[in-house]
């Protein structure tokens, strides 16, 4: 395609291609329904391919699986690191590099790999700059973020709410109540 060999071109052929990338719908009866923007999210990439980010969002959802997180929360992470890429080519090489190795590790395309291949796909690289990239951008972008919040019941941060002495200190149901000598009697509130 005209453009296409040069990465600082961008033809309105490979942009319909990239935001094409992770089209989906979160179903409305779920509570992150309501911290999405819209219903349909989807997702732009501006530096790496959809490929690139079909093995990312998979490789994302390998090294942290939750059965029930939303696929919009792990294209987060693909976000991030298409974002970070567009301002580091050493970072766009080694990602792309990376989904080559992981490619190659599952035979095929590891989006599309077993359960069982992608781990041992994602267990081969595990030493690379690409795995510790990868799952270091993860650690941030699925779990500080409101619909992560949402999903894992994290009220979010206690000061702007005025701490958790008075709001919520002492609401644990799911833990017995410790006996009182566990529990110190000088310096409380």
């Amino acid at each position: 395609m005209e453009g296409e060999s040069d990465p600082g071109v961008v033809t309105r052929g490979g942009m319909l291609r990239r935001t094409a990338l992770l089209v989906g719908t979160i179903a409305a009866s779920s509570s992150l329904a309501a911290l999405a923007p819209t219903r349909a999210w989807a997702l732009g990439l501006t530096t790496l391919s959809q490929s690139d980010g079909d093995t990312l969002l998979a490789f994302a959802q390998t090294l942290y699986p939750h059965a029930t997180l939303p696929t919009a929360v792990y294209a987060l992470v693909v976000k991030d690191l298409d974002a970070a890429a567009a301002k580091d080519p050493e970072l766009a090489t080694l990602l792309r590099g990376g989904t080559g190795q992981l490619n190659a590790a599952a035979s095929g395309t590891f989006a599309s790999a077993t359960p069982d291949a992608r781990l041992a796909a994602a267990k081969s690289i595990e030493s690379t700059p690409y795995f510790a990239k990868v799952r270091s951008t993860c650690v941030t972008s699925l779990y500080d973020n409101e619909m992560a919040y949402a999903h894992f019941g994290y009220e979010g941060a206690s000061w702007p709410k005025g701490g958790y002495i008075r709001r919520g200190f002492n609401d644990l149901a799911w833990l017995p109540n410790p006996p009182t000598s566990a529990s110190p009697t000088v310096g409380l509130l």
